[in-house]
C-alpha cells in the first residue's frame, strides 16, 4: 500500500501467454551483487554527498560499458557526479537523461566481478524527503516507490535486479538512523556527528532500500518466530507507536510464517515516517505515515505491509507489468489474516468491499490486472492491481480448493524466495501442485478488462422434482469459463443453502438440478467466490 502525502509540503477460453514486459531498458549481462552507500546528511542544507560502491557481476563477455540510473541536475536539484573509479583508477563516464553510463577500461569477461565507486552530491528532487515531521522537527526519510531511488542513489532502479546493500550514514549525533537489515555500528565522531552502519544481507529490489533519520524513540519488542520486532516513532509518540504496531505485527509475523514460509530478513522494524497516511513495505523496515500512529492498533495496514515482506519484497515481480504479484497478494493475504483471527463473518464483508472497489475500477480504468507494457509508472498500481488482483487469488483458491491453494502458495514462496517471479511462474507452480491446466483461468481473469455480468431466471418443476436455471453472460468482451455455486435455499430459517455446482462455458446456457424438496429461493454464488457484477437473477 502506498498512499503517502508529504507533511508541510471477444476472447477465447484457451490459454494465452502472459508475456508482457514493461519498457525499462534491460542490460543483458549486467547483474549487480551489492551496493554500499556512504552518505553524509546535515542540518544546514538539504544537499547530500555520497560515495556509492557497486559490485557488478558481468555474466556476458565483451561489454565495454554499462549504466546506472541516477537523476541528472535540473532546476537546482538532482545529483552531480564528481568521479567514477575502479581500484582507484578513474573511468570515463557520461551522465545525461538520468543515466550514468560508465565506460569500462577493458571489455568484460563472462562471470567476473568488478567493483566501482561513484562520488556524487546534490539535493534530491524526490526519493529522499528532507523536511519537518508532524512535531516540527527535522527528519530525513526515503520514499523510492516505484522508481525514485535514482533520485538520490546510483543503482539499477528496476525490480528485476536484486542485490544486497548497506548504508553508512553520517549525520548530526542527535539523530537515530534506521535502515534495512542489521545494525553494524554506531560511532560518535566527537565533532557533533555520528556514523551509523546498517547492512542488508538478503538481496532486495532497488526501491526497497530505505533510510529514516529522526529523533526517534526506539522500542525493542522481543522476538516473534525468531525475528526481532522493533518500533521506531518520533520520541513524542512512543506509547502510541507501541499500541499501533506491535500486537498486529506479532499476529502477522506468526500467521504468515506458519502458513507461507520463513520470514526472509534479519529484523522487522515498523517505522513512523514524516509523511501523511499509508505505508510502504521496505524490506525489514516498513514505513508508515505518521497519521497511522494513534491510540489504537493499526491492524489492517500493518497486516498488509507485513504480507509484502513475503510478496513484493522476498518474491518481487520481475517487471512492473506484474505489479499485482505484490499488491494483489498483500490485499488478499490481509483478508486471509482477517479470516484466521476474526473468522468468516469478518472475512466476507472485506471481500465484498474489495469486489465493489474492483468493479468500479474496471469501469474507470478500462484495462486488465496485468499491464500491457507499462511505460508510465504513475499508473502502475491502480485499484485493479490491489482489489481485483486479490480477488483473482480468492477465485484461484475456489478453483483449487483451500488445501491445494495453500500448498501452491508455500511451493511458490519456497521456489522464488529472495528472487523475482512472473505471473507465468505462479501459474506453473499452481498447475504442478494441483494437476490442473490453468492457462484459461489466468488468461481470463488477468488479461481482460471487465468481469462477468449475468442475467437469468429459475423455476421449480414439481413433477420432475428439479430446478431449471437459464443464465446469460451479458458482458461485452466475450464469454467466460465460469464455475458457479448455486445455493438452494430451504424453508428452515438459519440453515445454510444446499450447494450445487455448475460451470458456464457459453453465452447462454440451461441447467437442471435435481432436488429433494422445492426450494424457497435459488441464489447464485451464495458463498462469495466469484468476481462478477451483481447478477440480475429471479424466479420466473
Amino acid at each position: 500500500m502506498r498512499k503517502f502525502m508529504l507533511v508541510a509540503l471477444g476472447i477465447s477460453l484457451g490459454a494465452a501467454p502472459l508475456a508482457a514486459t514493461d519498457t525499462y531498458p534491460r542490460q543483458p549481462g549486467v547483474d549487480v551483487q551489492h551496493y554500499r552507500f556512504a552518505l553524509a546528511l546535515n542540518d544546514s542544507t538539504n544537499e547530500i554527498s555520497g560515495d556509492a560502491t557497486i559490485t557488478v557481476r558481468f555474466t556476458k563477455g565483451g561489454l565495454t560499458s554499462f549504466f546506472l540510473d541516477l537523476a541528472t541536475p535540473a532546476d537546482g536539484k538532482g545529483m552531480t557526479v564528481t568521479s567514477v573509479t575502479r581500484d582507484s583508477s578513474s573511468l570515463r563516464y557520461t551522465h545525461t537523461g538520468d543515466h550514468l553510463t560508465v565506460r569500462l577500461a577493458t571489455p568484460t569477461i563472462a562471470g567476473e566481478l568488478r567493483k566501482f565507486t561513484v562520488a556524487y552530491h546534490g539535493i534530491p528532487a524526490s526519493g529522499l524527503y528532507i523536511g519537518k515531521n508532524s512535531h516540527g522537527e527535522r527528519a530525513f526519510f526515503s520514499w523510492n516507490w516505484p522508481d525514485k531511488a535514482r533520485q538520490w542513489l546510483p543503482m539499477i532502479d528496476h525490480p528485476s535486479d536484486k542485490a544486497t546493500s548497506e548504508f553508512i550514514i553520517t549525520a548530526p549525533a542527535k539523530y537515530a538512523v534506521v535502515s534495512n537489515g542489521l545494525l553494524q555500528d554506531e560511532i560518535l565522531l566527537g565533532d557533533g556527528r555520528k556514523v551509523t552502519h546498517w547492512k542488508q544481507s538478503v538481496p532486495i529490489a532497488s526501491w526497497l532500500n530505505a533510510i529514516g533519520v529522526e529523533q526517534f524513540a526506539v522500542h525493542h519488542a522481543g522476538m516473534v518466530k525468531g525475528v526481532e520486532l522493533q518500533t521506531w516513532v518520533a520520541h513524542q509518540d512512543r506509547d502510541n507507536g507501541i499500541t499501533s504496531f506491535e500486537e498486529p505485527a506479532r499476529q502477522a509475523l506468526a500467521f504468515y510464517s506458519e502458513h507461507i514460509g520463513p520470514y526472509s530478513y534479519e529484523k522487522l522494524a515498523n517505522v513512523a515516517a514524516a509523511f501523511g497516511g499509508g505505508g510502504t513495505e521496505h524490506a525489514s523496515a516498513i514505513f508508515y505515515g505518521e497519521k497511522v500512529v494513534t491510540d489504537k492498533p493499526a491492524t489492517a495496514i500493518v497486516a498488509h505491509e507485513i504480507a509484502h515482506q513475503w510478496f513484493g519484497d522476498s518474491i518481487t515481480e520481475s517487471d512492473w507489468d506484474d505489479a499485482w504479484l505484490s499488491e494483489g497478494f498483500a490485499t488478499y493475504f490481509t483478508l486471509l489474516f482477517t479470516e484466521h483471527y476474526s473468522g468468516r463473518d469478518a472475512f466476507v464483508p472485506g471481500l465484498v468491499r474489495a469486489r465493489t472497489t474492483a468493479l468500479a475500477a474496471e469501469q474507470k480504468y478500462n484495462e486488465p490486472v496485468v499491464h500491457r507494457n507499462i511505460s508510465d509508472l504513475r499508473g502502475v498500481i491502480p485499484p485493479l492491481v490491489y482489489q481485483k488482483g486479490g480477488w483473482v487469488l480468492h477465485m484461484l483458491r475456489a478453483q483449487l480448493g483451500t488445501d491445494t491453494f495453500w500448498k501452491g502458495i508455500r511451493e511458490y514462496y519456497a521456489r522464488y524466495r529472495n528472487s523475482s517471479a512472473s505471473t507465468d511462474d505462479l501459474r506453473r507452480v499452481m498447475e504442478e501442485v494441483s494437476g490442473q491446466k490453468l492457462g484459461w483461468f489466468f488468461d481470463q481473469w488477468l488479461n481482460r478488462d471487465y468481469s462477468p455480468a449475468l442475467t437469468g431466471t429459475w423455476s421449480y418443476d414439481p413433477a420432475a422434482r428439479k430446478v431449471s436455471i437459464d443464465l446469460t453472460q451479458t458482458q461485452s468482451d466475450g464469454v467466460y469459463r465460469l464455475p458457479l455455486d448455486i445455493g438452494l435455499v430451504g424453508d428452515s430459517a438459519g440453515v445454510a443453502p444446499e450447494i450445487a455446482k455448475i460451470e458456464m462455458t457459453a453465452a447462454t446456457q440451461h441447467f437442471e438440478i435435481p432436488v429433494a424438496s422445492p426450494p424457497r429461493d435459488v441464489v447464485l454464488d451464495p458463498n462469495t467466490w466469484v468476481l462478477m457484477q451483481p447478477p440480475k437473477f429471479s424466479k420466473r
